[in-house]
């Protein structure tokens, strides 16, 4: 006869719990921000029907999800004329297209903006309109203005629904270290950037690491990429704490990873729910990634960093009141995210975060966990700060003896 503590009653009424703390954390510490209005953008799928339609030179066009080693050559065979056609023809195509170009793909992205900003423009005073719609159009026309900036390079950007996007910090052609921010929960186009805690959206979080990074090496080639282009968990919701959204996500890191341009090392940093897409991407990444670093992580859907089948080196870090540590990690019917990551048990690198303070004040500049990331960012290990004195998290790299 099974005993109490390992009766299914028991289990679910654990399972329960769990998800009743889950929710009201989530509900009471600002992780999530209710939005239901979805405004409507350009068709992808009409884009995408028009792009098979046409010709090049007598040519098809190849299937926009042919690997993009099949993509670069294609691009590579036409020449930069014919190359610069299909990006403002097809920019929503060409914008998003993994072994394109970059530079390609930057024009593409401005010629997508301002077609998205000229449709923003046109609703806000639409008077079928409600007021929190009217809102959300200010809102978007804002944020389509600032993407477009001088000098901003957009690797990825569709307006439809909530919308994603990606933008590159440095040269990506040139860099021999490439940084990829993977944020979490309530990530979209409205949150890509934020005036008021700035370095908790991803284009801050970006812009912190590569000013770190340069500091930290400034003969370093770098490139940092604040990479929200996946459809992340909204609110608050079963979304958060189950790992359909990561799996689809993950596809598309993988993607990203494989078509950078070179042979640049490449590591992952993943906040929060992106640390849930990255362990679920983690089997799948190319040998190029070499590290995947995970803060304020509610666990990677693995049990230990072993399980998560990847050669990179596994590390994670969380501040002293972060409440992600009062989350259960556990996971049960597909329910939950497995193993906290900076436990012992899991087996990852665990180092200092220092400094950090709550949730999201892991990209603060000043902070050791910023410090870390940048040591990561351009490979300087021997710099690197654990959580323990022993320096154990640094053991068996080359060059990163214990200073």
């Amino acid at each position: 006869m099974p005993s109490f503590d390992s009766s299914p009653t028991l289990t679910l009424w654990r399972m329960l719990l769990a998800l009743a703390v889950v929710f009201v954390l989530l509900a009471t510490t600002g992780w999530t921000t209710i939005r239901h209005q979805r405004t409507p953008g350009p068709s992808r799928a009409e884009a995408l029907a028009a792009w098979t339609h046409d010709r090049i030179g007598g040519r098809a066009l190849p299937d926009p999800a042919a690997p993009p080693r099949t993509i670069a050559a294609f691009f590579a065979s036409l020449g930069p004329a014919r190359g610069a056609r299909l990006a403002d023809t097809h920019p929503l195509v060409v914008g998003n297209l993994n072994g394109a170009p970059v530079t390609l793909r930057y024009r593409a992205n401005r010629v997508s903006l301002g077609r998205a900003l000229d449709a923003e423009r046109g609703r806000v005073d639409d008077p079928r309109l409600t007021a929190d719609g009217r809102h959300e159009a200010l809102r978007r026309v804002h944020r389509f203005t600032s993407l477009m900036r001088p000098g901003r390079q957009i690797l990825a950007f569709d307006p439809t629904g909530t919308g994603r996007t990606a933008e590159v910090l440095g040269d990506l052609d040139r860099a021999r270290r490439v940084s990829v921010i993977v944020p979490g929960v309530d990530t979209n186009l409205l949150t890509f950037q934020k005036t008021a805690r700035r370095y908790s959206a991803p284009a801050g979080m970006a812009e912190a690491l590569y000013a770190a990074e340069r500091r930290t090496d400034p003969r370093a080639r770098t490139a940092v990429i604040a990479w929200a282009d996946y459809t992340a968990p909204v609110g608050v919701g079963v979304e958060a704490a189950i790992g359909r959204l990561a799996a689809n996500g993950a596809v598309r890191l993988v993607d990203l990873t494989a078509a950078l341009p070179g042979d640049s090392r490449v590591t992952l940093f993943c906040h929060s729910y992106g640390s849930v897409l990255c362990g679920v991407a983690a089997p799948r990444l190319p040998a190029r990634v070499t590290d995947v670093v995970v803060a304020g992580s509610p666990g990677m859907r693995a049990e230990s960093a072993a399980d998560l089948g990847t050669r990179a080196r596994v590390w994670a870090l969380r501040d002293a009141d972060d409440w992600i540590a009062d989350v259960p990690h556990l996971e049960l019917g597909g329910v939950g995210h497995g193993t906290d990551p900076v436990d012992p048990a899991f087996g990852a690198r665990v180092l200092s975060a220092a400094g950090a303070a709550g949730h999201t004040g892991y990209f603060e500049p000043g902070t050791g966990s910023l410090a870390n990331f940048a040591a990561l960012g351009v490979g300087a290990y021997a710099s690197l700060t654990c959580a323990s004195a022993d320096s154990a998290c640094r053991d068996g790299i080359s060059g990163a003896s214990p200073a």
